[in-house]
């Protein structure tokens, strides 16, 4: 069985989950005769470009985000939700009203634990994109998926965080203090998408990097395909994460 390692920065981390993304077989029926909602995030700006097979604006395609602070992309500086109908590109506006266990809404997340929970973290008093569709996708049985690097692992729970902090709880912040929430959908980091990408084994063995390489995940990769994925792996760093 051929063997392989590869890096990839968080930018190619975002390519390789949403390509894997898009090989989900809920997405793939979606996609044919269902409702796809893809919530503001800078990794679900990757796989709207997988979907739509359109180039995105990653930083406006997002609410809050995490630079040298917690932050937030003004209202007039986002972009509108992504939402496909059989494949079509669709105003998401209310759309989640219309949506049934057929169909999937895709949201990112900021951390996720050694239980594999994600969760995502709130900075709007009233939960922002989280909190007026979270309801209902539980209520419905809406399909979620949650996209996430493994650059966002803690070693804390989930579960546990979001019952300690919230917004009010918290005196001081270096940016915006946030609540959380966890996140219970189908999640997928680069081990999930390059499975399903062909890779027979895949596991992480470091992480991390400098000048540039920060946020970084190294894998090793197994399997027939592994040579394909490498191969793949080499075109995505020469576009620098992009098309």
């Amino acid at each position: 069985m051929t063997q392989i390692q590869i890096t990839l920065t968080p930018a190619e981390s975002k390519r390789i989950i949403a390509m894997g993304v898009k090989k989900l077989p809920i997405i793939q029926q979606a996609m044919k005769e269902g409702i796809i909602l893809i919530t503001l995030g800078t990794t679900n700006s990757y796989v709207a470009e997988e979907l739509t097979g359109k180039k995105i604006d990653h930083m406006r395609y997002a609410a809050g985000y995490i630079s040298e602070t917690t932050a937030a992309v003004p209202n007039d500086r986002r972009l509108p939700m992504i939402a496909l109908r059989e494949g079509k590109q669709v105003s998401g506006e209310g759309l989640i009203n219309e949506m049934s266990s057929q169909d999937v809404v895709i949201k990112g997340a900021n951390a996720i634990d050694p239980q594999g929970i994600a969760g995502v973290m709130m900075a709007n008093p009233v939960g922002g994109t989280t909190g007026s569709i979270l309801g209902t996708v539980m209520a419905s049985g809406i399909n979620l998926v949650v996209p996430v690097g493994l650059e966002k692992s803690i070693p804390y729970s989930v579960t546990q965080i979001s019952k300690r902090i919230g917004i009010q709880r918290c005196s001081k912040a270096t940016g915006l203090p946030v609540g959380m929430v966890p996140l219970c959908g189908e999640v997928v980091t680069e081990v999930t998408a390059l499975s399903l990408l062909g890779a027979e084994d895949v596991f992480p063995i470091g992480s991390g990097g400098v000048s540039g390489g920060e946020g970084s995940v190294t894998l090793c990769v197994l399997g027939k395909k592994a040579d394909e994925i490498f191969e793949l792996v080499q075109r995505i760093k020469e576009r620098k994460g992009g098309f």
